[in-house]
């Protein structure tokens, strides 16, 4: 008898807007990613779930010629946009991208227990059943090697002064994720998830994701923290998490918020990695 795992289904879709906001959301996070990483240089790494590719294509310029980066995507429409993004960079030569699904990694035998990092970075809080995209994982690293879990916990976040019915929005946003099957908390779980899947916890810690009005860089913080709630509205409203008077009502509170000047965003990734016995 053979059973099936449930269909991941992605909240925010593939759409042109959602893809602009993935390629902001890597311009403002990808450097404090990197140094999380801590790569040496050599190193064959897997990506899953590389999305866009930009964060596999900036781990491939650390892992440098003698290293090799394989990403894997599930989604059609977002390999052709990675490869678009990494022609207009003079860096088609940097990746190598299969389409696949997470819970089935397109390895040659010979691949598996091969890499000595294998990443991925918001896909977990995607799926219905993340241990079983852990342990693959787990199994393609080789032994000594990294297994590295980035995604969120989105009951961390904090928006001061707080818009106005932001704690309703938030919580709806969150309630998104669960009628698809999905855990919008699953950053704290991910430590046991590696110890599930066979690996040895061994670094767990908060990568920063978040700054004031002051900061140059805020407006893009604050750009894709509404660009990823307006992405869920219609599943926030379908599921008649909110109506839409009351959505829209917050949106523009968002809005006002991010045009003040003592605005701030308190916020940040899980990372946590294991390593492979």
């Amino acid at each position: 008898m053979t059973t099936s795992t449930p269909e991941s289904r992605y909240l925010h879709g593939t759409h042109t807007e959602e893809q602009q906001r993935l390629a902001l959301l890597n311009r403002i996070l990808n450097d404090s990613c990197l140094g999380e990483l801590r790569l040496r240089g050599g190193e064959r790494i897997l990506d899953v779930g590389c999305g866009l590719g930009q964060f596999t294509r900036a781990m491939a310029r650390a892992a440098g010629p003698s290293g090799k980066v394989v990403g894997v995507e599930r989604s059609a429409e977002q390999i052709s946009k990675s490869i678009q993004y990494a022609s207009e960079d003079g860096e088609s030569h940097l990746i190598e991208i299969r389409q696949g699904d997470a819970k089935e990694l397109p390895l040659a035998e010979n691949e598996w227990g091969s890499f000595d990092v294998v990443h991925t970075r918001f896909l977990l809080e995607h799926l219905p059943d993340p241990l079983s995209v852990v342990r693959q994982m787990v199994r393609a690293a080789r032994s000594g090697g990294r297994v590295v879990l980035a995604d969120d916990d989105h009951d961390v976040l904090r928006l001061s002064p707080e818009p106005e019915g932001f704690r309703s929005l938030w919580s709806a946003y969150m309630g998104a994720f669960e009628k698809l099957g999905n855990d919008p908390r699953v950053g704290r779980r991910m430590v046991s998830m590696l110890a599930g899947a066979g690996a040895l916890p061994a670094r767990a810690v908060w990568v920063p994701f978040g700054t004031c009005a002051g900061d140059a860089r805020f407006p893009a913080f604050a750009a894709n923290m509404i660009g990823v709630i307006a992405g869920a509205g219609s599943q926030i409203i379908d599921h008649g998490l909110m109506k839409q008077s009351g959505f829209d009502s917050a949106m523009e509170a968002m809005r006002d918020w991010s045009r003040r000047p003592d605005a701030v965003l308190w916020y940040g990734v899980c990372w946590a990695e294991g390593v492979k016995a």
